[in-house]
């Protein structure tokens, strides 16, 4: 059976995941045009997942996508580093009072909670591997499995525990790197090399997320061995996408060369890899990006939000995460539905 069957779509289009940039208005326009819909829950608190997902419910009788992050107990509750010298500078120079939270992220297991009692027909994850009993009580809910790999290992250890299919992520992905093995961050694949290698270990279906902007890039990954395309960095520039005006003009701005498309690696927003445009802060703080001087991942993610806020409220592009792939030229201004009608027509 493929995955078009198994997730019952017209479509070989999955709709990435990206927290704070989906909506389940965005989601539910892409189920029901045949693709696969998803909602980026990493970030969201409990009770507020519950009713996003009623509401894709109420948009859309077709299959979606609710994605989470695997954090440990203690990851999520250990706030223990310290606050970089460079940043705590940052924050004096420009007079901004730091909050930080009394535990850097949301407790999986209470979002994971969510899906058992608000069962949904596809249920992604990131940034590590649930067991394989939470797989299994999942599908027994009709609940559809997705991992998430950046390196063959990783996508096997999905297959393993019987997931449903894996995403590989190659290295020209947008936003964060959802792997969680040392290899898939020492020596990151491109994507078509990340599909072979994965092929030769594991028949698990593959969907493949990485630079894929257009309908001769859907076709090109299903030559390489994927089923499914899922693609973010075309939707950000949409209508239905929920980043903010200034984050949103300036991929537009990289896509009409009036500012540098060129995107970077970094750890220095959130302390784990993550793909974005390169702006005045990856610039001017590049030198503090060797991992044994930052705090780890959702550490350093909870002390750089005020800055990000702080970017966000003063319209400034230059101190926010700019997540974008490297297809980010390729980004247009459009509504959702037209982005999909266009990627199709190649297909």
């Amino acid at each position: 059976m493929t995955l078009l069957n198994t997730f019952d779509l017209t479509y070989p289009i999955v709709q990435a995941p990206m927290a704070g940039a989906t909506t389940p208005e965005l989601a539910a326009t892409v189920s029901n045009f045949g693709g696969l819909g998803s909602l980026g829950s990493g970030t969201t608190a409990p009770d507020v997942l519950d009713k996003q997902i009623d509401t894709i419910k109420s948009l859309t009788d077709r299959p979606f996508m609710i994605n989470l992050m695997v954090l440990s107990e203690h990851d999520s509750s250990t706030l223990d580093s310290e606050i970089p010298a460079w940043l705590s500078q940052y924050y004096k120079q420009q007079n901004i009072e730091i909050e930080l939270p009394a535990r850097p992220a949301l407790r999986f297991a209470d979002q994971l909670q969510v899906l058992y009692d608000n069962p949904v027909p596809v249920a992604s994850f990131t940034f590590g591997i649930i067991s394989a009993e939470q797989v299994q009580r999942l599908q027994s809910l009709g609940t559809r499995v997705i991992g998430t790999a950046n390196h063959p290992l990783e996508a096997k250890a999905w297959a393993d525990i019987s997931a449903d299919a894996v995403c590989v992520q190659g290295v020209e992905a947008g936003g964060h790197r959802g792997g969680w093995l040392p290899q898939s961050a020492n020596d990151p694949m491109g994507l078509l090399t990340l599909i072979s290698q994965t092929r030769a270990c594991t028949d698990i279906p593959l969907i493949a997320a990485g630079g894929i902007m257009t309908g001769q890039a859907i076709k090109a990954i299903q030559t390489a061995g994927a089923e499914l395309a899922q693609i973010g960095t075309a939707f950000l520039t949409t209508d239905k996408c929920g980043i903010n005006d200034i984050y949103k003009q300036a991929l537009l701005d990289a896509s009409q060369d009036k500012r540098s498309s060129e995107t970077r690696l970094t750890r220095l927003f959130s302390g784990k890899q993550a793909r974005g445009l390169l702006n005045d802060y990856l610039r001017n703080f590049g030198q503090f990006e060797s991992a044994h001087e930052l705090p780890p991942y959702p550490q350093l993610n909870a002390m750089t939000k005020d800055l990000r806020v702080h970017a966000k409220k003063n319209l400034d592009a230059e101190h926010q995460s700019l997540w974008a792939g490297q297809g980010v030229a390729l980004a247009r201004q459009e509504s959702t539905t037209e982005l999909l009608k266009r990627l199709v027509k190649d297909l």
